[in-house]
């Protein structure tokens, strides 16, 4: 095999060279191509059936068959199918038949929203294009994308989208929007120079300024790329095959659900052993006895539970909506509560997405645009129209007309105040000089322009070239100036924008406020000082120079020579206002932020400052996270509060070890780099404004308006999700441990069965159903998001719940039963009735009791909770139909109750109130001791 054939035939694995490192020629010769005539359609059609077509490929992907067995497979599900089956063996078929409709329903919901995951592949292979024109046979042609091969040579222009990975031959001011593979919002400028080779440079795509990448689009200029990687070896290959690998973790609730399922059938199994045991040994029958026993089982597992908690969820989606967040998927709702690191992206989500001038820089003075501009609309105005310009303020009129004319953006009429187009960068100079008063479009009916000099990235400066007016204030300022270009008076004037250290490589004189002095070595030191403090305060960096010229000028580059410089602009993506108070929301709430961005290390370190992100903390790129380990990187998450420059495999690789840790981590990402991290996090967040089909597809929510304040707001609602799901498993096992008491205890005492079969069904489908699902919507506890988010290891019946159960459940037991004892013994016909209404009472009582956890009831007011106080009321007016309608008499075989005994009913009732709020009330005073 040849050295091309070796390369070719790993171009784009794992054995491939580091293009961007390479010479384009060189590239081209290693892939065995010829740049001017391409491949033969012969070595074209070898080389497809080598490496296969040029498109993404779906592996391991589930089957509905298996999404819907996972579904099922849950030990509560399975537990609530058992119930049914024992249900209709007991010919109990309207239970059976509820319990399978929750299944039903649940399994149907958690299939939807499993299946929508798995699309985010095919929302993966729609960046790719149909057709590209590529050079072969000597001659260009139009090919199918998918047959495009390694060596092949691709023709991009504007509008085009890149429809595979390729080294750049030639670029013609060529501009490329990667926002899907690096999330950075600014086109990237290409050239076809090769990188040196650095530990330091070239790490992520966003760095290979001479690459293009397969589902980028070309916004700009021209170029010519011969193909490195096509399909499954592009970087969005590459991007899909980890997206196929991540396979999600269960959520914490789902986890706490499971083990409580676990619990439930041991304990199930356990009643219906100890009761089958003590009738035999008794000597009853051996068939009721199992048939008593099964019936008790069921009667233990609280087949409203899996409803009540969808419903809760989806009530909690509901609220979030309307906080600006969108779940897609119910059980990320209550996870959002145990979330305890938000990895954030920096653009638009901790900013604003909108480049700002804030600094001025001219002459030693320095002039902060954030409070009231400078007016220097009298540098515009003719004789007589406005009192003379302050010539202190000179300098800052021709950097900012110099910025505002030496730009391309479009502008609304009138005034030019507003951009309507162009780059971000040249819209932000535009507003920043309408802000001072000199208005784009009165700029330019004055000035107007005559020759240009496009901008390009090897120059990294653009020039235009305007006639002066015959008599203006900044037009005679400008003629004022010595250029020593002979005494003629200038008639034109040249403005050129552009990186600074660019634009003093063709500077000759600076101007100092007084005048203008010679660049010397004392000057140049000065700018660069100026350049690096406005840099290291996280602004992008322009400068502005200008020349003036004397009769029709030479077009052409030659006009950029012997520039004044006047001075320097910077610009910043400003965080957005309400960010630092969500930020500081998150520490007290014991959430770490962590700013995971492709930009610059000191943008994200001065933004990151702004908003009090990783205080102390040190600071990664993507240079350095290729050095480290995992082991390394697990050790070093813990002190990293900000990440710059980092690639899709560098998210990932964070996210899994911050899992690694222990933490609940929500990622937010809007690109199709963040696919596979956003999946592979726990709560995975995406942009709704801006974000990818790929990344929406690959998450559990979408914010509407992009605003990390949003996913603060949603951790909140999910704490309060999950305290409400923890109130009604308190409340609904707290109920059956009562009722499991009075049916266990009562025989071995010689009483019958203290509630009949559809006195139980009552109480499970009405006392324990509205009020359960009421608590659902409680409000927030005190104090919510000033406490550190709960480990995710914790079982549901942690802090306490597990106790409260057992002891608030054998007192209602005991009352139930005492009531129920007294009676029977008294011959009392009446005594089931008063044990029916007892219990009905005591849950309505505890409900009541359980609506905080902390705070009293009369703390936080009896109707604050409408839907609660609505519940309870239509609850206790149906138990009083039962007891005192005589048709209901006659279906429920109860006995209507004098006053006294309902009395004695409501009493006891009242006890279970006034334990619970004794046991919160001692609780508090332990808290505060």
């Amino acid at each position: 095999m040849s050295r091309d054939d070796r390369s070719v035939s790993d171009a784009g694995g794992t054995g491939a060279p580091a293009w961007h490192h390479l010479e384009a020629r060189e590239a081209a010769d290693r892939l065995g191509t010829d740049t001017l005539a391409g491949l033969t359609s012969a070595e074209a059609g070898r080389r497809l059936e080598q490496h296969g077509h040029n498109e993404l490929v779906e592996r391991d992907a589930r089957s509905a068959w298996a999404i819907v067995w996972e579904q099922i497979a849950s030990t509560m599900v399975l537990l609530l199918v058992a119930a049914a089956i024992v249900s209709l063996a007991l010919d109990d078929t309207t239970d059976a038949i509820a319990i399978l409709t929750i299944v039903v329903l649940n399994v149907a919901l958690g299939f939807h929203q499993e299946f929508r995951a798995e699309r985010a592949i095919a929302a993966l292979k729609s960046l790719s294009v149909p057709s590209v024109r590529v050079r072969r046979d000597g001659g260009v042609h139009e090919a199918p994308a998918t047959e495009l091969v390694p060596g092949d040579v691709m023709l991009l222009e504007a509008g085009n989208v890149v429809a595979a990975d390729g080294r750049l031959l030639e670029s013609a001011n060529l501009r490329t929007q990667e926002a899907p593979l690096t999330g950075e919002s600014e086109p990237v400028e290409k050239s076809a120079a090769a990188i040196p080779r650095s530990e330091t440079e070239a790490v992520t795509p966003g760095d290979r300024r001479n690459m293009v990448f397969m589902g980028t689009a070309v916004s700009y200029g021209r170029g010519l790329a011969v193909v490195t990687g096509t399909g499954m070896r592009t970087e969005l290959g590459a991007i899909a095959t980890m997206l196929q690998a991540v396979r999600r973790e269960p959520t914490p609730l789902q986890r706490r659900l499971d083990q409580l399922g676990r619990r439930l059938a041991v304990a199930a199994l356990t009643i219906v052993a100890v009761i089958f045991a003590l009738g035999l040994a008794r000597g009853e029958d051996m068939r009721l006895m199992f048939l008593t026993a099964v019936s008790m089982a069921v009667a233990a597992v609280p087949e409203g539970l899996p409803a009540v908690v969808t419903i809760a969820l989806a009530l909690g989606s509901q609220r979030m909506l309307g906080r600006h967040a969108l779940v897609r998927k119910l059980a990320a709702v209550e996870t959002l509560g145990s979330v305890g690191v938000i990895c954030s992206d920096k653009t638009g989500t901790l900013t604003e997405n909108r480049m700002r001038v804030a600094v001025l820089e001219v002459a030693g003075r320095r002039v902060e645009l954030d409070g009231e501009a400078p007016s220097l609309a009298r540098w515009l105005a003719a004789d007589g129209e406005a009192p003379p310009p302050e010539s202190a303020d000179l300098g800052l009129a021709l950097l900012l007309a110099g910025a505002a004319l030496c730009n391309d953006t479009a502008f609304e009429e009138p005034g030019g105040r507003s951009a309507v187009g162009g780059d971000p960068t040249e819209s932000a100079l535009v507003a920043a000089a309408a802000a001072t008063g000199l208005d784009k479009a009165r700029l330019e009916s004055l000035y107007p322009r005559t020759d240009e000099v496009p901008f390009e990235s090897e120059r990294k400066r653009m020039t235009t070239v305007h006639r002066l007016p015959a008599s203006l204030p900044l037009a005679d300022a400008l003629r004022s100036l010595r250029t020593d270009e002979g005494g003629e008076a200038a008639t034109h004037v040249a403005f050129t924008k552009g990186a600074a250290d660019r634009l003093l490589d063709v500077t000759r004189q600076v101007w100092t406020g007084d005048g203008l002095v010679p660049l010397d070595a004392a000057q140049s030191e000065r700018l660069t000082r100026v350049h690096d403090r406005l840099a290291q305060s996280g602004m992008r960096v322009l400068g502005v120079g200008l020349r003036l010229l004397h009769g029709t000028p030479a077009g052409g580059a030659a006009i950029e020579r012997d520039l004044v410089f006047v001075g320097f602009l910077g610009l910043v993506d400003p965080p957005r206002p309400e960010a630092r108070e969500a930020v500081a929301t998150c520490a007290a709430a014991g959430v770490r932020p962590v700013m995971i961005t492709g930009d610059h290390p000191l943008t994200a370190a001065y933004i990151a400052g702004e908003l009090g992100i990783g205080a102390g903390d040190r600071i990664l790129t993507g240079a350095d996270l290729e050095r480290l380990s995992p082991e390394a990187l697990a050790d070093e998450v813990g002190t990293v509060g900000v990440y710059a420059r980092v690639s899709p495999e560098h998210k990932l690789a964070i996210v899994e070890a911050l899992q690694g840790h222990g933490h609940i981590v929500a990622m937010t990402g809007d690109g199709v780099n963040d696919a596979p991290a956003l999946k592979r996090a726990n709560i995975g967040v995406a942009m709704g404004r801006v974000g990818s089909d790929v990344s929406r597809e690959s998450a559990d929510m979408v914010l509407l308006d992009d605003n990390f304040a949003t996913i603060v707001a949603a951790v909140e609602e999910g704490r309060v999700i999950y305290d409400n799901i923890r109130k009604f498993v308190r409340y609904l096992l707290t109920t059956n441990s009562g009722e499991l008491w009075l049916m266990l205890v009562a025989p071995l005492l010689g009483m019958p069965l203290p509630l009949l079969p559809l006195q139980i069904l009552w109480i499970n489908l009405v006392t324990d159903g509205p009020p359960a699902l009421a608590l659902g919507v409680e409000q927030a506890e005190r104090g919510v998001m000033q406490r550190h988010p709960h480990p995710p290891s914790e079982s549901i019946f942690a802090r306490g719940l597990g106790w409260h159960v057992l002891w608030v459940g054998t007192l209602m037991g005991a009352l139930t039963l005492g009531v129920g004892y007294a009676g029977w013994r008294a011959g009392d016909p009446a005594w089931q009735t008063m044990v029916f209404t007892t219990l009905a009472f005591a849950q309505m009582a505890h409900v009541l009791a359980i609506r905080s956890e902390a705070d009293s009831t009369f703390r936080i007011g009896l109707l604050s909770n409408r839907w609660l106080a609505a519940a309870v009321g239509a609850t206790i007016l149906l138990q009083l139909a039962v007891v005192y309608v005589p048709a209901l008499n006659a279906v429920f075989d109860t006995e209507p109750l004098p006053l006294p005994a309902l009395g004695a009913c409501v009493a006891l009732a009242g006890v279970v109130f006034v334990a619970v709020e004794l046991e919160k009330w001692t609780a508090r005073h332990r808290a505060r001791g």
